[in-house]
Order: C-alpha cells, then structure tokens, then sequence
C-alpha cells in the first residue's frame, strides 16, 4: 500500500484557501525578485522575474510536504529563488567576454594566492591582469551580476558544480545524508568566511543572511552601492577559490587514505 501524507495547508482541496496563501506569499515573491534584479544589467526586466517567482511558488504549493516539519515561507523561499535562478540561467543574459573575464579573474586570484601564501588585495589582482585599480573595481561591478544569488563550485567528487547556497540554512530538503552534507559545507563555508577581510564579511552577511538589498547594505555600511556589489563580488571570487582548494584536498587526502 503505498504511503500518504497528510498535507498541512487545506489548500490541496480548497480553491479559496489556495488563492490565500498565493497572495500571502506575492510579497516575498517581489521581495526576493528585487534583490536579484537589482545585480543584473538593466535590460533584464523586473516582471520577468517576478513571473518566473511566481511560477516557483505555484510549483512550492503543489510539492509542499507538511510532514517534513519545514515551514511553508521557508520552502517557497528556496523555490521562488530557484525559479528565478533557473530562469535567468536559460536566458543566458551574460555576454560571453565577461564570463571570459571571470575566468581570468578566478585564476590571477589562485595563481597570486600561491605565490603569497595568502589572498591577493584589489590592487595586487588589478596588477596581475594589467590594469589600473578604477578599471578593475568597475570590472567587478560587472561580474558581480554573475555570481547572483549562488556560490557555485566544481565538486571535486564528479566534476559537477554545486551551489552552496542550498547548504544554508532552511534548505527544504530534510534527510539525513542531506543534513550530515549540508553541516559539513556549513563548517567549510564558516571556516572560509572567517578568512575574509572585515568588510567582505560583513557585506556577506548583511546581504545573505540578514538579506538587505545592496542598497541598504550600503546604508549601514557608509558606503555607495556600486561598492558593495564591488565588495560582494571579490568576496565571492575568494570563497570559490578557497573552497575548491579546501574540497580539492580533501578529496585528494582521501584518494590517498584509499591508497594505504
């Protein structure tokens, strides 16, 4: 016999409670549609967005498992987002000489880091790839609508990319590899963090956890927008690189553990 779960929300059988919840949650919808849009170029539209979140929370209604102890805000939090994401990935907006750009900018980051033994300032990456620190904070203006909304790095186990923001907190999914996974990358992303500057960090914080918009991270910080995403986007460029070295040792440590 196969096994059924009790939904928690009437909405399942109830037409009106349904349409309740759906504009009960229209608001983070907008909210979490802003805050990616605020990082793209601004050809891409606002609605276009919004629609894709709203598509993602009609998706989250559908598949909402009561039994799993998940709050509904939080579960339709990570399908709205993932829906907006997964959009903007089929419209491939980003011209590919940023994405080059990006690239470069990844490996002057790991090829300085070897050379000092620690993460490279802006000036030492601007030296690096020959140009002068305005251009350069500009560049990063630029890439920072790359990396929106993710953390994204090549696992060293298959070579598949993984988005690390699906192992912080109130991820949906609840078994028990999930959470054993997610509590190791949270110590590795922890662990990463804390290696930053100061105002990386905070930047980090105010915009992923505490989720300001750039603007208002700004606000609190005393400093322009354009900053912040500058600020936001090295951060991002150094937590990469240094959680593929750390999942790149471990992954080799293990290969020869096997070996003995």
């Amino acid at each position: 016999m196969t096994k059924t779960t009790a939904p928690a929300y009437a909405a399942w059988q109830d037409p009106e409670e349904r349409e309740r919840i759906l504009m009960e949650q229209l608001p983070q919808v907008r909210y979490i549609a802003r805050r990616i849009h605020e990082r793209l170029p601004r050809h891409v539209a606002l609605e276009d967005l919004v629609h894709a979140g709203v598509l993602g929370l009609i998706d989250a209604l559908h598949k909402y498992d009561g039994a799993k102890h998940v709050q509904f805000g939080c579960y339709a939090k990570f399908r709205i987002r993932g829906a907006i994401l997964d959009s903007l990935r089929e419209l491939d907006w980003s011209p590919r000489d940023l994405r080059r750009k990006a690239r470069r900018l990844q490996e002057a980051h790991s090829s300085l880091s070897g050379v000092l033994g620690r993460s490279p300032t802006e000036p030492e990456l601007a030296a690096e790839l020959g140009m002068d620190l305005h251009n350069f904070q500009a560049l990063l203006t630029d890439l920072d609508g790359l990396e929106i909304g993710s953390l994204r790095v090549t696992s060293p186990r298959d070579g598949k990319e993984e988005d690390l923001c699906e192992y912080l907190p109130n991820a949906p999914e609840e078994t028990p590899f999930f959470q054993c996974l997610r509590s190791e990358m949270k110590q590795l992303l922890a662990r990463v963090i804390a290696e930053l500057p100061e105002k990386e960090r905070q930047v980090l914080a105010l915009y992923h956890f505490e989720e300001l918009t750039m603007k208002e991270v700004g606000a609190v910080m005393g400093i322009g927008e354009s900053r912040v995403s500058q600020i936001h986007s090295i951060a991002v460029v150094r937590l990469r690189a240094r959680l593929e070295e750390l999942m790149g040792f471990g992954s080799r440590a293990a290969a020869a553990a096997g070996a003995l």
